[in-house]
Formats: C-alpha cells, sequence, structure tokens
C-alpha cells in the first residue's frame, strides 16, 4: 500500500490545532483594504475553524 499523499493546494490553506481541528484564514485580506475598517481587518487576522461539514472534506486531503 503506497503512501498517502498530502494535498498540496489544501496544505497551504489550512492547519490542523493540536486537537486535530481544521483552521482556516479569512478571504478578503489581500488588497482593497482602505474600504474596510480597521476593526473588520484586526478580525480577519485571527482565523477560524473550520464548520463540521467542511472539515471532512479537509480530513481526507490532510491524512498527516
Amino acid at each position: 500500500m503506497p503512501k498517502m499523499k498530502t494535498h498540496r493546494g489544501a496544505a497551504k490553506r489550512f492547519r490542523k490545532t493540536g486537537t486535530g481541528k481544521i483552521k482556516r484564514s479569512f478571504a478578503f485580506t489581500s488588497h482593497i483594504l482602505t474600504s474596510k475598517t480597521t476593526k473588520t481587518k484586526r478580525n480577519y487576522r485571527r482565523g477560524a475553524i473550520l464548520e463540521s461539514g467542511d472539515a471532512k472534506r479537509i480530513h481526507v486531503l490532510l491524512p498527516n
């Protein structure tokens, strides 16, 4: 049985936490930032945990 390969596109977008949850970053952070409030931009920096339905799909792509 060959090794499971990591989906490289998913690896660049998602990280696993210590408890096995999937962490993601927010969109809308790269340009046209002058029209966004400081509070919004600050909250985008935090990242978020994926919902359970989405996390199941990403777990398949990130076997390690």
